[in-house]
């Protein structure tokens, strides 16, 4: 069995979460209905966002927040670019980019309460 590269998040409202994803991936996604939408990497690894009433079997208490999305970049220069932005976005930060044993990360939380840890292999030494 090989491990996929598609994640899937249970939302309360897909098209809001659309709104929200869209500028962070800076792409459309390549599906999109009432109930489900698709948004796909250049590599081809995928993220799906299923509305959470929908779920078969029932997901209803599968709390928002007990898993973390993890979004790789490939410097620090990237991670500082996407914080930035995601500032301006108004995304809910965290956690502020900061060094740790894998390298520098940063935090985020979407509409639903998941999260999303931005990060690079390459540490800050207090760079930031």
């Amino acid at each position: 069995m090989d491990l996929s590269n598609f994640t899937i998040l249970y939302v309360d409202n897909v098209q809001r979460s659309v709104d929200f994803y869209r500028p962070l991936f800076d792409r459309e996604p390549v599906e999109l209905t009432e109930g489900f939408a698709l948004f796909v990497s250049e590599t081809g690894a995928k993220f799906g966002l299923w509305a959470r009433e929908d779920v078969l079997p029932k997901a209803n208490d599968v709390p928002a927040g007990s898993m973390e999305v993890a979004l790789t970049l490939d410097n620090l220069i990237t991670l500082q670019i996407n914080y930035i932005k995601w500032r301006e976005l108004d995304v809910d930060i965290i956690q502020e980019p900061t060094e740790m044993d894998f390298g520098t990360t940063f935090t985020a939380l979407d509409p639903d309460g998941h999260r999303l840890r931005v990060y690079t292999h390459e540490k800050a030494n207090n760079a930031l």
